[in-house]
Parts: C-alpha cells; sequence; structure tokens
C-alpha cells in the first residue's frame, strides 16, 4: 500500500480477481470502495452502522461488516462478496436454495445473508437450525421473516453435502 496524491493504492483479491484501486482516501469504507469504485454492486447498505449486516462480505473467509472496515485494512487480503459466490457464470446451490425456499424478498439484505450463510457453511457442512439461527444473528431481514431464510440455508447444506457425496 503506497500513498499517491493524497490516496492510497490498495491491493487485495477480489472474488478471486486481483485488483488495485488508487487514490483511496485512507478511512473510506471498504463498502464504498466495491461500490463505487470495483463496481461491484451487489453488497448493499442497510444502517451503515454495523448492525444490520446487508454488507456483509467475507475478508480472508470471515464475515465481516464492509460500511465498518476501512479499504486500506483489505491491503493484501481476499474479499468476497454476493458476486464471488457464483459458480461458473451460474448461481450457487447456495443462491439457488435460498430463492427456491422464498428467502429473498426486498432483496436489500440477501446479499449478506448469503455471504454469513456461506462462511457458516464453509466452516460447518452440517449445521443444526440453531447453528444456523446463530451464523445469521448479525444480518437483519425485515420481509422474510427469517423462517424461510433458515430453510434456503438448510436445503443448500443438504444439497452441497450430497453433492460431496456424489
Amino acid at each position: 500500500m503506497r500513498n499517491v496524491n493524497g490516496g492510497l493504492t490498495v491491493r487485495f483479491t477480489l472474488n478471486g480477481e486481483a485488483v488495485e484501486i488508487r487514490n483511496v482516501p485512507p478511512m473510506e469504507r471498504l463498502l464504498d470502495t466495491l461500490r463505487e469504485r470495483a463496481r461491484v454492486t451487489g453488497t448493499k447498505e442497510g444502517c451503515g452502522e454495523g448492525e444490520c449486516g446487508a454488507c456483509t462480505v467475507l475478508i480472508d473467509g470471515a464475515p465481516s461488516v464492509a460500511c465498518l472496515v476501512p479499504t486500506c485494512q483489505v491491503d493484501g487480503e481476499e474479499v468476497v462478496t454476493v458476486e464471488g459466490l457464483a459458480e461458473d457464470g451460474r448461481l450457487s446451490a447456495l443462491q439457488s436454495e435460498f430463492l427456491a425456499a422464498g428467502g429473498a424478498q426486498c432483496g436489500i439484505c440477501t446479499p449478506g445473508f448469503l455471504v454469513a450463510a456461506r462462511a457458516l457453511l464453509d466452516a460447518n457442512a452440517s449445521p443444526t437450525r440453531a447453528e444456523i439461527r446463530e451464523g445469521l444473528a448479525g444480518n437483519l431481514c425485515r420481509c422474510t421473516g427469517y423462517q424461510k431464510i433458515v430453510d434456503g440455508v438448510e436445503r443448500a447444506a443438504e444439497q452441497e453435502r450430497a453433492g460431496d457425496a456424489g
């Protein structure tokens, strides 16, 4: 990371691709960098205070709220957004099952839930319903009520396990 014309140059991996973002103000939020500079707009802003989880991304595999992370902190790191969950340009099992269960309504919280669910399933391929709820506890939804979201994650876990077995 180096300072150029009052801003920083930040290099990181974004959804599997190396990126270099120049002239980043020292405290610019990762959320803004993703949406405005990298033009990766799947990550949404909900509250802007780290409370709702709508802007959840994975930073080196750990779920993080992008509205609270200065972009300079991801220099050299791997960042995955909801766009990075797709497989060969097609929805992943997680995304497909989430939609099939009716877990997406207005869409503001959906990317954050999907990314948080990905982190959960990467850590625990066979979560119980209680573990799914706990893994998604940092994400808020005002539309679906959570049951459909939990159903979608549970179905995705089953499908992913069946795919690994076959």
